[in-house]
């Protein structure tokens, strides 16, 4: 089995893979189309046609990440699943403690391990805040607080990336809060898509 799988949860979803002993093989795409969301469905759907050939079955390691159905509408299609939820932070946080999160203050940027990890390049640089700081107000003026969900259990890991998390939230003015999550919620969801049918 393939599965075609967002860039910034294919390390967890290979680790949940290889702990469960799954037959499954992970196929990243770019993280970075997470800027471009409108680009996700064809690009699940272009690497899922060429993966047909090849696998007797192939799943989609996305929620809707900002597609607004478009990556349902090409699912359905393709006869193929996807991982449940809105996005990423879903699959680890829950979808009620997500919900819980913005709503009780609805200026809460989202942080994963991935993002903590990946924060100059996929937010600071394609956002183009290394070249124009200025535009920090323009794109995070209505943020009051950034929240790191923590997926790592590993203390010197966890350690660096708070670290890496401080200065995120740093760099765009703004507290950082820290919830752990672990990613049993990625692994629940994974199964229910991946695990070998009976």
């Amino acid at each position: 089995m393939a599965l075609v799988a967002c860039g910034a949860i294919a390390q967890p979803a290979a680790e949940a893979v290889d702990r469960n002993g799954w037959p499954v093989d992970v196929h990243p795409l770019n993280p970075l189309l997470h800027n471009r969301p409108e680009r996700i469905a064809g690009a699940v759907e272009d690497l899922v046609l060429r993966l047909r050939d090849d696998y007797d079955r192939v799943a989609v390691g996305y929620a809707d990440c900002g597609t607004y159905g478009a990556l349902d509408e090409v699912c359905e299609r393709l006869g193929v699943e996807r991982l449940p939820g809105l996005h990423c932070y879903d699959l680890f946080a829950g979808p009620r403690p997500v919900e819980r999160l913005t709503d009780d203050e609805p200026g809460t940027y989202l942080l994963t391990d991935f993002l903590v990890r990946s924060f100059s390049r996929t937010v600071v640089h394609e956002l183009g805040l290394d070249r124009h700081p200025e535009l920090r107000d323009d794109y995070f003026r209505h943020y009051t607080r950034v929240v790191w969900l923590v997926q790592t259990t590993d203390e010197d890991e966890r350690a660096e990336l708070r670290a890496l998390a401080q200065e995120a939230a740093d760099r765009i003015g703004l507290p950082l809060q820290v919830r752990t999550t672990g990613t049993g919620g990625l692994e629940r969801a994974l199964a229910a898509v991946v695990a070998p049918r009976p």
